[in-house]
């Protein structure tokens, strides 16, 4: 495949640019196949790459190209103003890239809502795609990856968009993690049959029905990091609460876990040895390297980061966009799509 190209929205996400220029500044380094071009308020952007060309000399800035924007979209932005008013946003601008053809990815840590109505409206839906969902990897028992969707895309499905988000889940849990035949699971109230909503026993009846789907039936959110499945599947409004969720008692977990290392000298003693023996196992549940929730279902890759993602994070979201683009994932989700629906016929 061709050099890739990177579209990086540098003024979403509530820390700024700096968080952006840095990770750029990483991936420049680590990927010298991909070009990136940056949409943002030139200026600040130019004076920001100075300063990391100062810190780092071996910095080559020559695969990077400024496109400058006037406008921001802000987390608390309409989407619909968003699509009337600020279409020369750094966000809409670096949708339009991936939407002309111009860049093979795009990231953003900007306003979910608005991202996902640009992306739907401009780069559009792939072929017999009802609605492209949210997704993002999620840690799983003895080391391993599994995967949500959808987060907050679409906060109400009907039983075949559920469906449909199982099929890409499977292309998605193939060719990013390699699992030769992906465990899918709805996630559910119960694991019993007879529980749950309509909508989600009809999808469950749906993805049974389905040859080219290992479907495991109804999964709980205890079971969620088990490993027992390799793709969750919900709608948006329960995705998004899980994830949150989770995110909020993992850090009241390490919150606590750190107030109780400073109570005594000892106590600190013992926190470092740990935390030096167990660094490897730690990092796998680094919620850095997990940042990045890839909107599928589009005909281009669109990859949000976390608004409030550190470098390091919205570098591993530049990264899982690099991997969807080298694998041609809309492409291979299509074909998913185009096969399951010549088998319903």
């Amino acid at each position: 495949m061709a050099n890739l190209t990177l579209v990086i929205d540098a003024m979403g996400g509530d820390r700024g640019p700096s968080i952006v220029v840095a990770a750029l500044a990483r991936a420049l380094q680590s990927f010298p196949d991909v070009n990136f071009i940056v949409t943002g308020d030139e200026p600040r952007l130019k004076a920001l790459f100075a300063r990391e060309s100062k810190v780092n000399k071996n910095l080559d800035l020559t695969r990077l190209t400024i496109h400058h924007t006037t406008q921001i979209v802000h987390m608390d932005d309409k989407p619909g103003e968003c699509l009337r008013k600020k279409q020369d946003s750094s966000m809409r601008v670096a949708i339009d890239y991936v939407a002309e053809g111009k860049a093979d990815a795009c990231v953003s840590a900007g306003n979910t809502g608005a991202l996902m109505a640009m992306a739907y409206l401009h780069i559009k839906t792939l072929p017999g795609v009802i609605r492209p969902a949210l997704v993002a990897p999620i840690p799983t028992a003895g080391g391993s990856q599994g995967f949500l969707l959808d987060l907050g895309a679409n906060p109400v499905c009907d039983a075949e968009t559920l469906f449909q988000f199982g099929v890409m889940g499977t292309v998605l849990a193939k060719e990013m993690v390699g699992v030769s035949e992906p465990k899918v699971a709805l996630l559910n109230m119960g694991t019993e049959e007879i529980k749950g909503p309509d909508v989600v026993k009809q999808a469950g009846l749906l993805l049974a029905q389905s040859p080219s789907i290992n479907y495991r039936g109804f999964i709980e959110g205890s079971d969620l990091f088990t490993g027992k499945a390799d793709v969750v599947v919900c709608d948006g409004f329960t995705g998004n609460i899980a994830l949150k969720s989770c995110e909020g008692m993992a850090k009241l977990v390490f919150d606590h876990f750190q107030a109780s290392m400073k109570d005594h000298w000892l106590s600190k003693a013992l926190a470092w040895l740990l935390v030096k023996r167990q660094r490897k196992s730690w990092q796998w549940l680094n919620p850095d390297q997990y940042n990045g929730a890839s909107l599928i279902g589009l005909r281009g890759v669109v990859v949000k980061s976390h608004g409030n993602a550190s470098a390091n994070a919205f570098y591993s979201a530049i990264t899982h966009a690099i991997k969807e683009a080298q694998i041609q994932l809309p492409e291979r989700i299509q074909a998913q799509v185009e096969a399951v629906l010549s088998e319903q016929s």
